[in-house]
């Protein structure tokens, strides 16, 4: 795909540039530049309870999308940032679903990115039932390329890098010297070691968003915004998130602190949140909003996102944002603070094209494009 091309598409789908105010000539063709495994993802949805052994369970719906990084990499996207993913790509059907789905129906530059003969493309499903989800998955690690890959990280504003405990990334410190603000965040640590130094990479880093469990094990602590406050000298900005409760962030080089309460919404399938949550955040730091703006607006779409199903699926955009911001206003379903605390958008947004509450169609393997 053409830088044009997509252009076009994020003009179409996402209908403003966040960074419009702050874009200069020479700047890098790219916002945000992530890797790793993209799986294919199959949601079931609509499940009164857990499957039970030895019965079969009827689900009320399901779609399919890409998964893994590609959640965070469509988060990006769907916020109008130009979204550069490298990953490894099987040449089944699967694979060649998820790189059209992202490449010509999201706009992200996979010119990274690689299909590997031979390679099945790795899957998730998903079972979404009673807000929460359980999750089966199989694929095997992609084999290294034939070639040396391509120049890696590209310039760009920012990168979006998920630490492995244990397993040090070069390209990390690679993209900071190149001049990239690296937002990291960090997966359950199945050793159970929760070794600070498996956190050494922050050194290179802006960011640093784990939920509360995570940075209350690596810090020692049991108050989440004393995990924050330790992990802030660690890393220029430490954001945790709190669940229901919302996020709290610290900025280590001001000693600035911000809290912002979540939004109350019914929830569906938390999939993918998290992502959405660094997504909004990454936007915001970039756009150079004020701290609690931008843990507000990650916090906005986290919540959005968890009343659809699936991960790629659910990361909302410009329109979807603009629509709740439409509805709470004219409602009374959101706390009043609520309200002053998101009046910010009202200088971002675009005027919403469709009612609330939004219901977005259901991509499939399935069925042929027109």
């Amino acid at each position: 795909m053409t830088t044009h091309d997509g252009d076009k598409l994020r003009a179409g789908y996402h209908l403003l540039d966040p960074l419009a105010d702050v874009r200069r000539p020479g700047d890098a063709d790219c916002d945000v530049y992530l890797t790793g495994t993209v799986f294919l993802d199959i949601i079931f949805t609509g499940l009164d309870s857990a499957p039970v052994r030895g019965t079969e369970s009827w689900a009320r719906g399901m779609g399919s999308s890409p998964g893994g990084v590609a959640n965070m990499a469509t988060a990006l996207a769907r916020l109008g940032l130009r979204t550069s993913l490298a990953a490894a790509f099987g040449d089944d059907h699967y694979g060649d679903y998820c790189r059209d789905a992202l490449d010509h129906g999201e706009g992200i530059d996979l010119s990274l990115s690689r299909t590997i003969p031979g390679w099945h493309s790795p899957v998730t499903v998903s079972m979404a039932y009673e807000g929460e989800r359980t999750m089966v998955s199989h694929g095997h690690e992609a084999p290294p390329p034939e070639e040396p890959a391509p120049s890696c990280p590209p310039p760009a504003r920012a990168a979006v890098a998920s630490l492995v405990p244990g397993r040090g990334q070069e390209w990390v410190a690679e993209a900071a010297r190149r001049g990239s603000k690296v937002f990291a965040d960090v997966g359950w640590d199945d050793t159970g070691r929760w070794d600070p130094a498996d956190l050494s990479e922050l050194e290179h880093c802006e960011a640093f968003l784990p939920n509360a469990e995570e940075a209350m094990r690596y810090t020692r602590t049991d108050c989440p915004r004393a995990a924050a406050r330790a992990l802030a000298d660690l890393v220029p900005l430490a954001v945790v998130t709190l669940g229901s409760e919302g996020a709290y962030a610290v900025d280590g080089r001001t000693g600035e602190t911000a809290e912002v309460p979540a939004i109350s919404v019914e929830a569906l399938d938390p999939t993918g949140a998290g992502d959405v949550f660094v997504a909004g955040f990454v936007t915001g730091t970039l756009a150079g909003w004020p701290l609690a703006d931008r843990l507000a607006f990650a916090g906005l779409t986290a919540a959005l996102s968890v009343q659809e199903f699936g991960g790629s699926l659910s990361a909302p955009g410009w329109v979807e944002i603009a629509a709740w911001w439409q509805h709470a206003r004219a409602y009374d379903d959101q706390p009043a603070r609520a309200l002053r605390r998101y009046a910010f958008l009202d200088r971002l947004l675009p005027a919403a094209a469709r009612p609330w509450p939004l219901r977005r169609a259901v991509p499939t393997i399935g069925f042929r494009q027109a």
